[in-house]
């Protein structure tokens, strides 16, 4: 069996060692022999030299044969090994054959091998990077996802983590976060790719905002709905760096690269380091709030311009639902024709004329 021209193309495809596949080989042949011939003991071997897989038996050296598989008569063993004797064991040559069923198992065994060790190699080079933002070519879209070069090993991007604004065209460059590196494949997958969590937004950040990356700006939350908008909170460790001006970057140099990478979707920088109130306020931008109260930790009564409220709420309610997951808490859009307004501006109204009275009272004194 010549070998060394299919050794040398799975070595340079696959990045394989010579010594260990020849090794798989081997191992592969010698389960379909033992299974094919059960009574005889064998030896599959590589010789580099001849280039080409050696079958050998273990047999018995004897005066007369009684048993082809087992034994070998002294005469042929003396012409394969000087100065045998009888009752030695010694390697032959096996030259019975294997049919077309057991070349496919060989083959079956020596592919599930390969696929084994492949699979061990990648887990070992990218677990490393699980979690981590890397750079990865479109390769084909599927049906169920898109499969990605990284590194010349092929990913996965299923539809469920993608951008819904991403646009998959082979060959385009793009970059993904690696969500998961699975010890085996998956479905022929071993890594998963994502586009759509808040962790992939947070690592761009990390890739693009020096001050990010060594945690002088530090990313509290963010809040995201893929394609639409996500909101970031930002706080500063150190009081002459302003958080949010650092990520944005002069002229938003900064926040360019990031905001291409997620197409048509919008990103809303907020400094964390304000009260309740102007956190609320801020995060419903680019409403403009009027008055924040608040109703107990859990809840915040809003006041706004009629023309500003479905700017506050935005599409489909997502701009009001991403500044309530942002601060923590129920958000109540409130205008001056509702009863609750009513209400709040009369108690106002009459704290008002309480403390004014007070006020009379005491100059009178």
């Amino acid at each position: 069996m010549k070998l060394s021209h299919v050794m040398e193309e799975l070595v340079e495809e696959r990045g394989l060692d010579r010594t260990v596949l020849s090794a798989i080989v081997c191992e592969g042949l010698q389960v379909v022999y033992s299974k094919k011939y059960p009574d005889v003991s064998f030896l599959v071997e590589y010789d580099k030299k001849a280039d080409e897989i050696r079958i050998l038996a273990n047999k018995l050296v004897v005066g007369s044969v009684a048993n082809e598989f087992q034994e070998v008569s002294l005469r042929k063993a003396r012409g394969l090994q000087e100065g045998v004797q009888i009752g030695d064991t010694i390697k032959v040559p096996f030259e019975e054959p294997i049919g077309r069923i057991e070349i496919l198992r060989a083959k079956q065994i020596i592919a599930q091998q390969i696929r084994t060790i492949e699979a061990e190699a990648i887990y070992k080079e990218f677990k490393p990077k699980e979690g981590t933002i890397v750079v990865g070519t479109i390769y084909k879209t599927e049906m169920h996802g898109v499969s990605v070069k990284v590194e010349d090993t092929l990913a996965f991007l299923p539809k469920s983590l993608m951008n819904p604004g991403d646009v998959c065209t082979s060959g385009y460059t793009m970059r993904f976060m690696l969500k998961e590196v699975l010890a085996e494949p998956r479905n022929d997958n071993q890594l998963i790719l994502d586009r759509k969590s808040p962790e992939f937004l947070a690592g761009l950040f990390r890739l693009e905002i020096p001050e990010v990356y060594e945690n002088i700006v530090e990313i509290k939350k963010i809040v995201r709905i893929a394609g639409y908008k996500s909101k970031i909170l930002v706080s500063s460790h150190e009081k002459n760096v302003d958080p949010v001006g650092t990520c944005i970057g002069f002229g938003g140099a900064r926040i360019k690269p990031i905001l291409r990478e997620l197409g048509t979707e919008k990103v809303d920088i907020i400094n964390a380091d304000y009260s309740t109130e102007d956190l609320i306020k801020n995060a419903l931008k680019p409403a403009v709030v009027r008055r924040v109260l608040l109703v107990g930790d859990k809840m915040a009564e809003v006041w706004l311009d009629a023309d500003q409220r479905s700017i506050a709420i935005g599409k489909m309610g997502q701009n009001v639902s991403l500044a309530a997951e942002l601060c923590g808490v129920e958000i109540q859009l409130m205008d001056d024709a509702s009863p609750q307004a009513v209400l709040s501006n009369v108690i106002s109204q009459e704290e008002g004329q309480k403390k004014l009275a007070a006020e009379n009272d005491n100059g009178g004194e």
